[in-house]
């Protein structure tokens, strides 16, 4: 049986006072792991996307331009966008960073990675991503990339945590979404107009890296 399906077989069979120490030993390697790390940007996006994609060339000239410009990547550490933009970040000469999550489905960690942080507990990875991010851009993805935008977004409004920039790669791409936000969520009262603030959308990597440069300085 593959070593991390495993864990999560053992994990479910542990105490609760066991597992809290599993999770405390795990929030203090990652601490340690990325205390050092250098202002640093999470750059989130699918992971099904494939090499020969548009969308992943861009996401890897993106990490380029971040790391040139001082800033670390942080990633997930898996395939698709992350990889691209692991990728950039490495060829850039930066620090490459993957939090990498151990899942059933066996997500491999990519080859780029300078820095990997390992987790079996969703909630302290996105703890490190919090954490040790000054900014977020999300790529096109899936559900794990919304998870982790709406984790930011909810903690930014209500004033959990200092606000950063938040950054939606890709009118074309989330224009549905932004819609919808506009369209049912303030119109219902659900959101308010400063919400919608919260976050800005881009369409290339300049426009990116200009952006985090005029709001988070180094």
């Amino acid at each position: 049986m593959p070593a991390s399906r495993q864990y999560l077989i053992n994990d479910l069979s542990m105490s609760e006072s066991w597992r809290l120490f599993k999770i405390m030993a795990e929030i203090v390697d990652g601490f340690e792991q990325l205390g050092d790390l250098n202002p640093a940007v999470s750059i989130f996006g699918s992971a099904r996307t494939q090499p020969d994609d548009p969308i992943y060339h861009e996401t890897t000239r993106l990490a380029d331009m971040l790391c040139r410009a001082g800033y670390s990547v942080i990633t997930g550490g898996g395939p698709g966008l992350m990889e691209a933009a692991n990728k950039g970040a490495n060829e850039a000469g930066g620090q490459s960073v993957g939090l990498h999550i151990h899942l059933p489905l066996e997500q491999q960690p990519n080859k780029y990675l300078t820095i990997r942080s390992d987790y079996r507990y969703f909630f302290i990875r996105k703890l490190m991503f919090i954490k040790y991010a000054m900014a977020y851009i999300a790529m096109p993805g899936g559900f794990g990339t919304l998870d982790e935008l709406s984790e930011a977004m909810v903690l930014i409004q209500t004033r959990r945590i200092k606000p950063f920039p938040i950054i939606f790669m890709g009118r074309q791409f989330w224009s549905g979404l932004i819609d919808w936000f506009k369209g049912t969520l303030l119109d219902k009262g659900y959101v308010s107009a400063d919400d919608l603030e919260l976050f800005t959308v881009l369409d290339t990597p300049e426009e990116a890296v200009a952006y985090i440069r005029r709001h988070v300085i180094i």
